[in-house]
């Protein structure tokens, strides 16, 4: 009885011990990451500047920043942005650049492969030639700014925890570094080569009839490339690796009301750019203020500027046109020379460029990019490396000199229409479509960038690249983008939709998003002739579901014929008032079951990863409804066994996930118990303790990836795309604006602003950013040395 005492005695010590250590621990680790917290109020010496800046952030924590000087203002901007997100720049930079593995190790190495080929790094640098010398003068001045900060932090033992973590310290800032982020946001909105590369599989793995049906619209006036696509295959099933590939509507919904149907007589413009939703932001909401500009909105961390928002007489938003801008060729490589590719009967030297991997803790790996003319060669990266007697190169708008933070900077300043126009001749990539509002009254839209003409082909196949009869000749002109200014219907709105009709003498895409965001956002426009902020911002919060609207009916039909093994759960869904609101189950079971009809179909009859790059599957989908609801099944839905087994089967299998995920009572069930925000940061994925700490709760919301309310989600259920940005300006009083960037505006986990704006997000709650008179809030004064 005495020994049991005295070990209980003993073990009672010893975790008492390992309490205290813990505590210390936590103790160290608060006040080492406390350290590095921003400094946002009191004064700072920052070397590089020529007179006093002052930063107040206000409640939401938005830096408004005001300057004596545009060099002071841009000086100070950098700071600011260092100050609040230095490892997000640096990460964004290495991910651009193909250097991740150099403080990340080996797991980053076929990423760095990846960037390292599609040359993001190279275009920015060749970007810089082009740029004027204000532009130049600008991303310089900038870069002094986060310089000043970085040499301050590393001084003073403040930089944040993350560079602790993974044991490395920051370089300076180069003006290239914001280029090559620029690049990056052009590679996240860029296209759609996947889709190429599995159509030219499809071709040579199914019959036609099959294969047809997996094209938006299936190629008939060019047989020659059909023919070149099943002559030359190249390997495309293999080793690719699916987390490179942006989501495939890194889309959007803007739009512009004119002054007839509003309250105020003045138009109003709405903006909310679909990204991903992560900790921190990919957006950095600031207000700039100098003797030659005050503007308003959001940026990039790493860039200059402000991207989307307004001034004192304008505003603009933008939207994903979603071009074809990226040309897959099919490379014929030399057998004796593999550096060397076909073209018109003669072997041409492609351009070798030598590209050593530094990784941390290991060996450097060699690795070289092969150019040709068309563009990098691709495939060894994307697929797994086998011989083959043909290969993939890229031509891709974003990889030539472009001029975009040209046009930003432009923006800024301009004060009417024509002005604004006039910059967006150097936005050149990503193709957006532009929304803007001035003062006088006027209203206008632009499909704005480089879309390039082809000489043969709609960009739907790879094309031969042995043969001069194929490639680019040239863009569509500056003045036959398609363009709008204060159209008769009072308003202008976009959301990813088909922004042509047939006679527009140009190809942009066949790839639109489905239609339902923007037929929901007309609705709402056109029924209402006195709009108001608040209206905008309810709109951008909407939940109606009009894809239900147009299938749920039929597809309920359909599997009533085959069985009445539902017929609960059916009036369940026919009472439903087809809102996707968290309460409810019906959004759970339509979604689950939509997005259930492609992987019943398809996904059997497809390798893992090509069936992971197969872009638009519900596309494809919604399409064989359609066909068969008209009486017309197509190849796919006939050799399933019919549309009515298609659908009960995949309603079957849908059930399946939604019993296992809440019981098998559909008076349980709720859409938002699953469909849940999440803002995941990048390092907690490494431990769960860190999750814990980096990661906000999560949220049940409604909406989805078909709503004005954009909360795309992976097959978990987590809400990890959607309104990366919410944005409202009336234009009657520009002195503010109304916005919602979630999760939050620092990326410092003790920062008061770190996660501050995530419940907002969920339920619509705007803050209002003022650009006029005295800001209130906590402020920081920098001044020279």
């Amino acid at each position: 009885m005495m020994k049991k005492k005295k070990w209980g005695k003993w073990l009672l010590i010893a975790f008492g011990s390992l309490l205290v250590l813990a505590a210390v621990a936590v103790i160290f680790a608060n006040v080492y990451i406390s350290k590095s917290k921003p400094v946002i109020e009191g004064e700072v010496a920052v070397g590089v500047l020529e007179e006093r800046v002052t930063v107040v952030r206000d409640d939401i924590g938005v830096p408004h920043i005001q300057a004596q000087s545009d060099a002071d203002l841009y000086r100070a901007q950098g700071y600011v942005q260092a100050q609040d997100r230095l490892f997000q720049m640096d990460l964004s930079r290495r991910q651009a650049s193909g250097r991740l593995a150099e403080v990340i190790g080996e797991a980053a190495i076929d990423t760095d492969k990846h960037f390292r080929t599609f040359s993001l790094r190279r275009a920015g640098e060749a970007s810089w030639e082009g740029y004027g010398d204000e532009a130049k003068q600008v991303l310089e001045w900038y870069a002094e700014g986060v310089n000043a900060y970085i040499e301050e932090a590393k001084e003073e033992g403040r930089l944040s925890y993350e560079f602790a973590l993974l044991g490395y310290e920051p370089e300076p800032w180069t003006p290239v570094d914001s280029l090559a982020i620029g690049k990056f946001m052009a590679y996240d909105l860029g296209g759609h080569w996947n889709s190429l590369a599995v159509r030219h599989w499809a071709l040579n793995e199914f019959p036609e009839d099959k294969a047809r049906e997996l094209f938006i619209r299936y190629p008939e006036e060019a047989p020659a490339i059909l023919a070149a696509n099943k002559k030359q295959p190249v390997v495309v099933a293999g080793a690719f690796d699916p987390s490179v590939i942006p989501p495939e509507f890194n889309g959007s919904n803007n739009w512009v009301v004119s002054g007839d149907k509003t309250e105020s007589g003045l138009p109003l413009l709405a903006d909310d750019p679909h990204l991903g939703l992560s900790t921190p932001s990919i957006w950095y909401q600031m207000h700039l203020e100098s003797p030659e500009q005050n503007v308003s909105g959001v940026i990039f961390a790493g860039i200059p500027g402000i991207i989307l928002g307004h001034n004192e007489q304008i505003a603009w938003g933008v939207t994903n046109v979603g071009p074809d801008v990226q040309d897959l060729y099919i490379e014929t490589p030399n057998p004796d020379d593999p550096t060397q590719f076909r073209y018109e009967g003669q072997w041409e030297q492609a351009e070798v460029l030598e590209e050593p991997i530094k990784v941390k803790d290991g060996e450097t790996v060699d690795f070289e990019v092969l150019v040709t003319r068309h563009g990098p060669i691709v495939s060894p990266v994307l697929y797994e490396e086998e011989e083959s007697s043909a290969i993939f190169s890229m031509q891709w708008t974003a990889l030539e000199p472009t001029l975009e933070l040209q046009a930003v900077l432009n923006f800024n300043k301009a004060e009417n229409w024509e002005q604004f126009e006039t910059a967006l001749e150097d936005f050149q990539a990503p193709a957006q479509n532009f929304v803007f509002a001035s003062t006088d009254g006027t209203i206008a839209y632009k499909a704005n960038g480089r879309i390039p003409i082809r000489k043969q082909g709609d960009g739907q196949l790879p094309v031969p690249g042995d043969s001069a009869e194929y490639g680019w000749d040239g863009y569509v002109p500056f003045d036959e983008l398609p363009r709008s200014v204060n159209p008769e219907s009072g308003f202008i709105a976009t959301a990813n939709n088909q922004v042509i009709d047939d006679s527009y003498p140009y190809h942009i895409t066949d790839f639109w998003a489905q239609p339902y965001r923007y037929e929901r956002i007309a609705e709402v426009l056109d029924e209402n002739d006195k709009l108001t902020a608040e209206d905008m911002m309810a709109l951008q919060m909407d939940q109606k579901n009009l894809y239900a609207a147009e299938f749920l009916e039929g597809m309920m039909a359909e599997v009533e014929k085959t069985t009445d093994e539902h017929e609960e759960l059916f009036k369940m869904l026919r009472e439903w008032d087809q809102v996707d609101s968290a309460g409810q189950a019906a959004p759970f079971v339509f979604h689950t079951w939509m997005r259930q009809l492609p992987d019943t179909l398809f996904e059997e009859q497809f390798p893992e990863d090509v069936y992971d790059m197969l872009s638009g599957k519900n596309h494809i989908t919604d399409a064989m409804l359609r066909q068969a609801f008209e009486g017309d099944e197509g190849a796919w839905v006939r050799e399933y066994g019919g549309t009515g087994k298609w659908l009960a089967d995949s309603l079957d299998f849908a059930l399946d996930d939604i019993e296992a995920e809440q019981g098998s009572d559909p008076q349980d069930w709720e859409w938002g118990e699953y469909h849940q925000l999440t803002f995941p940061h990048p390092v907690a994925g490494a431990s769960p303790i860190l999750e814990q700490f980096l990661n906000p709760d999560k949220v049940p919301v409604g909406g989805s990836n078909i709503t004005v309310q954009a909360a795309a989600f992976n097959d978990d259920g987590d809400v990890d795309h959607g309104a990366s940005w919410r944005f409202v300006a009336d234009l009657a009083d520009l002195s503010k604006a109304y916005h919602i960037v979630g999760p939050g505006l620092s990326g410092h986990v003790k920062s008061d602003f770190f996660h501050n704006q995530v419940d907002k997000w969920a339920q619509g709650e705007f803050h209002e950013t003022r650009i006029e008179g005295d800001m209130e809030g906590a402020e920081l004064t920098l001044i020279p040395e």
